[in-house]
């Protein structure tokens, strides 16, 4: 008894457009805001990743805090979800992972051998998530969803903090892979929506 969404209208525009990746938030929490509560049960989880699945589209894995990690573990381990999986890890959300070091460390130290993983602080946090999740390991991401200046009182266009992380990757001695590449490590399949 509730209006909210289940796993079915929250996978429907996946079914239909068969993106390569799509989001799976991995867990409830408070989110940032005094009045909303991002809500993702386990069963709604478990539907959605196993439709995901089926689907041919690979879920991107998003983990706000350790316990997050800790479910899609265990999706893997029921067979929902792949075992080569890919995790994002979000850090400096309130309420989740607060984007310090040791936090990120402690999540990193969680994710098993085979999956991929990227991590992304938000606002003047953004580059030294960038170096700090390199220096882990792991990949990276950057754009206007997480962080809307360039610098201090300069709004960024998206381009601008993809060179810049592009620089800061290179100059920390890693390579930046292109798309071809990507779809091969992570093992995506492109399709056309459906009905096109």
């Amino acid at each position: 008894g509730t209006d909210m969404a289940g796993a079915t209208e929250r996978v429907a525009h996946v079914a239909e457009c068969r993106p390569e990746i799509c989001t799976l938030e991995c867990g409830t929490m408070n989110f940032a805001e005094a009045d909303y509560v991002m809500t993702n049960t386990p069963g709604t989880l478990t539907a959605m990743g196993r439709m995901m699945t089926e689907l041919g589209v690979k879920p991107e894995i998003e983990a706000f805090d350790t316990g997050h990690l800790w479910y899609a573990k265990q999706l893997v381990s029921d067979g929902v979800l792949e075992a080569n999986a890919l995790v994002q890890l979000c850090m400096g959300v309130p309420w989740g992972a607060p984007d310090d070091l040791n936090t990120l460390m402690a999540m990193v130290n969680n994710i098993p051998d085979g999956w991929t993983f990227s991590a992304f602080g938000l606002g003047r946090h953004q580059m030294p998530m960038v170096a700090a999740s390199v220096l882990a390991g792991g990949n990276v991401r950057v754009g206007l969803e997480d962080n809307l200046m360039l610098d201090r009182g300069v709004l960024a266009q998206n381009y601008q903090l993809v060179d810049r992380a592009v620089s800061l990757i290179e100059n920390l001695g890693a390579r930046v892979i292109g798309p071809a590449e990507v779809r091969e490590k992570l093992g995506l399949v492109k399709r056309a929506p459906v009905g096109k």
